[in-house]
């Protein structure tokens, strides 16, 4: 039963973009849906959790939330240059390598030869995966190349932004479970500044509602797993969303890929998550 618990974040992220692709709208009606969807689970955990909200925790979960928004936006943006099974699985090693850096330089976590092994060991097989990733498959497309790298540019800034969210937290020792109403404020104020512009208020924000609540539900069953399981289990099991973003952007949204396309995206799913799993267990040896 724990197990199934570790495993629905991963359900619930994995599918979140392929619902939202489903409902339709620009990245602009996407990013305010989300949001506004996350806002509504996060004011129902307020009431029922009743967290203690202390100035420290409403600017930090602010300020964290703001940067959740131009990660979000972005990654959004990057779905019409690469696709949804090609950016997920970019998108995923990008955020675990500069996670796992930041962790390693600034945050001193793993100082044993062991964890420095296991740790360095992990970011190869990420950054393989990466690479493997971003590479067209295809041999003289130029058009395809050069969106492409729109795409890996895009979502460089997303990975930036998600590593900036859930590092400002962790500086300050905020716990992520008390700080999801204010998260969700500062993703509504950065939402709104990055959205107005471009008139996001339209029929598919609605719709985007419901890719917002289920990113929400797999926030928390994160940390309701993170309980049961410890932090490296659950974050282990939580990366495998990218094989529901990779399958349900083949077979439900219809994205085409040549064999040799395929051959890659697999590799680097598989890649991808073997350095997820290696950094969970670096992280427990580290934390252990």
């Amino acid at each position: 039963m724990d197990i199934l618990l570790g495993i629905l974040p991963s359900l619930a992220w994995g599918s979140m973009i392929l619902v939202s692709m489903k409902m339709g709208g620009g990245p602009y009606s996407q990013t305010l849906g989300t949001i506004i969807g996350a806002l509504i689970l996060s004011i129902v955990h307020f009431f029922i959790v009743q967290p203690v909200l202390t100035p420290l925790i409403i600017i930090v979960g602010i300020v964290s939330g703001l940067f959740w928004s131009v990660g979000q936006s972005n990654q959004f943006k990057s779905v019409p240059y690469l696709g949804v099974s090609k950016a997920m699985p970019i998108s995923t090693g990008m955020q675990l390598v500069s996670t796992a850096l930041f962790g390693v330089i600034v945050f001193r976590e793993w100082t044993t030869f062991q964890t420095i092994l296991l740790g360095t060991i992990a970011i190869i097989l990420i950054l393989a995966g990466t690479i493997l990733s971003s590479i067209d498959g295809k041999q003289g497309d130029a058009v395809a190349s050069g969106q492409t790298k729109k795409g890996v540019i895009t979502l460089a800034v997303s990975s930036l932004a998600f590593l900036m969210y859930v590092v400002i937290a962790k500086i300050f020792h905020v716990d992520g479970w008390t700080a999801l109403f204010p998260q969700a404020i500062g993703m509504l104020i950065g939402g709104l500044i990055i959205t107005y512009k471009h008139k996001p208020f339209n029929k598919y924000t609605i719709k985007n509602i419901l890719p917002g609540l289920i990113w929400a539900s797999g926030n928390m069953f994160l940390f309701m797993s993170q309980s049961r399981l410890g932090v490296a289990t659950s974050f282990s099991l939580s990366q495998m969303g990218i094989i529901i973003s990779i399958i349900g952007g083949i077979v439900f949204l219809g994205e085409k890929k040549t064999k040799r396309q395929l051959v890659y995206i697999a590799l680097a799913s598989i890649l991808i998550i073997s350095g997820g799993i290696f950094i969970g267990i670096t992280n427990a040896k580290a934390t252990g």
